[in-house]
């Protein structure tokens, strides 16, 4: 989110410091550090992505059986589960 902000590709109505951890206090959400059994998974997806974050998360979705939330089409070409 930060680099879509930085990049002009994302605006929000708050500044990101104080928005990002009011919702995620209000939603229940918490972080997901980057685990060795993310960046093992990580060297076995298929290059059918390039953006290294992406396929991070999808690497972290897969090794954790999380639901990945984005809009982007591409994730559908993994098997992870995604919506939105």
């Amino acid at each position: 989110m930060a680099i879509k902000i930085s990049l002009g590709k994302l605006a929000l109505e708050q500044p990101f410091g104080e928005l990002i951890p009011r919702q995620m206090e209000l939603n229940g959400f918490d972080l997901l550090p980057v685990q060795i059994s993310h960046v093992t998974q990580l060297t076995s997806l298929p290059f059918l992505h390039r953006d290294p974050f992406d396929r991070m998360l999808i690497a972290q979705c897969a090794a954790n059986e999380l639901t990945l939330v984005g809009s982007d089409s591409v994730f559908d070409r993994y098997s992870i589960k995604r919506v939105w």
